[in-house]
């Protein structure tokens, strides 16, 4: 969701609100710049005696201010505004609750080029948060995670009842693997085999690997 499309969203209090919490944020990416070049510690690295940004304190309020239902693309904003590096996201996440989680894991794919937000991820799919789940198997995922992991996050779906269609890049992904497709035949035989019904996205995930019999 972009700004716009909030701003539909939002009454004027909560517009005014956001649009604070933006300009904040865009100030600490201004001073992040700046450092570069300042020999300033590196952004995310903050010394014990400096304040927590602003627009962080706004970061954990957005869902109060704009609406539980708004928070996501709130909070993602935010993130794109500030320009938070690997550094602010880990210390975000780790120091968030589920729904401040689930937003740093929703903006990786545009904050870190590399797989080295990956323990973010990793660490997501430990939970039984499905919120968090489903976030962490979104574009990151499908650009980063090693086959071995990319699988074992699908079956995490599956388990769990994150709908296949939150899994991001699956058709791409699953498509020849024959790996997958022994796992979720595995998976499917465990079920049936303990009196369990076989998810209904177990087959859609079938097909994609193009091994269904």
């Amino acid at each position: 969701m972009n700004r716009e499309e909030l701003d539909g969203r939002l009454d004027p209090k909560a517009t005014a609100w956001l649009d604070q919490a933006l300009a904040e944020a865009a100030e600490t990416a201004e001073a992040a710049e700046a450092a570069e070049t300042a020999e300033a510690p590196a952004p995310g690295e903050k010394p014990d005696n400096v304040a927590v940004p602003r627009w962080e304190l706004r970061f954990a309020a957005a869902g109060r201010h704009c609406g539980q239902e708004n928070a996501d693309a709130v909070r993602t904003l935010l993130l794109r505004r500030a320009a938070a590096d690997l550094a602010t996201l880990t210390r975000l996440y780790q120091q968030g609750n589920a729904a401040e989680r689930r937003a740093v894991l929703l903006v990786l794919p545009h904050r870190v080029p590399g797989p080295d937000a990956l323990p973010l991820v990793e660490d997501a799919l430990r939970t039984n948060d499905t919120t968090l789940v489903a976030a962490a198997v979104g574009p990151y995922a499908a650009d980063h995670l090693d086959p071995h992991a990319w699988r074992h996050a699908v079956l995490k779906c599956l388990f769990t009842g994150v709908p296949v269609t939150a899994v991001a890049g699956a058709q791409r992904r699953a498509h020849g693997d024959r790996e997958l497709a022994r796992m979720l035949a595995d998976f499917a035989s465990e079920r049936t085999a303990a009196g369990r019904s076989v998810p209904a996205d177990l087959h859609r995930v079938l097909i994609m690997t193009g091994e269904e019999s």
